[in-house]
């Protein structure tokens, strides 16, 4: 497959196959692409419904542009940890963001999100973000509130008063757990709609029925989180493929 940066043309064919209802791997087979290359290019530019292949264009070329000035001449890229492959680490990193959007959450958020996620500590400081990321240090304040709410990241006092924002092991078990808190919220909300719209008729059943299907959605995603939390206790184990599966730590 062709690598490096997608065209002018190759934008456009992919905006006519977004108009053209194509997924995303029909269209990364017509331009012989990957498909996670059309899916990060399509949701870091406005996503399927809004994407402009020549706004796209220039938007890429304001990144690249930004990058090579805040790079000094003749700077290599950072020495990587553990001997990881700094260009594979960054590729990776791109990824990992791109599913977070398709997930629903917004851009700064996941990219701020797969930054503290892929540090060995797991946890930056405001500063530190900025200069990863080459964004506002308002835009990474907005993004740390959000992400808060969502119990994905926390605070703690680091040095000389700076605070850190960390992710730890359990993040995912609050985040599902945040989710239920919301989902249950939304019960309420539908069945305090019921008793308004008089029950029985057809739109306070209509709330009815979303209530009753959000609230078991919103028990089965706390129970969920509470049975497999013990997973994030437990120490991953190699297999021969070179991936992980989880090895309880009990008995």
């Amino acid at each position: 497959m062709p690598g490096g940066r997608l065209t002018q043309q190759e934008r456009r064919r992919i905006a006519l196959g977004l108009a053209d209802g194509l997924a995303y791997a029909e269209i990364a087979r017509g331009l012989n692409r990957p498909t996670s290359t059309i899916t990060r290019e399509v949701m870091r530019n406005g996503g399927p419904t809004s994407y402009r292949a020549d706004l796209a264009h220039r938007a890429t070329e304001r990144r690249a542009h930004r990058r090579r000035q805040v790079a000094p001449r003749g700077a290599e890229a950072p020495e990587q940890a553990y001997g990881r492959d700094a260009e594979a680490v960054r590729e990776y990193e791109e990824a990992f963001t791109t599913v977070m959007m398709a997930s629903g959450m917004p851009t700064m958020m996941a990219r701020v999100m797969a930054c503290l996620t892929l540090t060995d500590s797991g946890s930056l400081t405001a500063s530190e973000l900025v200069q990863r990321l080459q964004v506002s240090p308002a835009s990474i304040s907005k993004a740390i509130a959000f992400l808060e709410s969502q119990g994905m990241v926390r605070r703690e006092q680091g040095e000389r008063r700076r605070e850190r924002y960390v992710v730890d092991d359990d993040v995912w078990y609050e985040s599902m757990l945040a989710s239920a808190r919301g989902i249950a919220q939304l019960v309420e909300t539908a069945r305090q709609g019921v008793r308004v719209l008089v029950p029985g008729t057809p739109a306070a059943t209509r709330l009815e029925n979303i209530a009753r299907f959000l609230d078991f959605v919103s028990e089965s995603t706390a129970r969920a989180a509470e049975q497999a939390r013990e997973l994030l206790r437990s120490k991953p184990e190699a297999t021969s493929d070179g991936t992980a599966t989880p090895r309880s730590t009990s008995g």
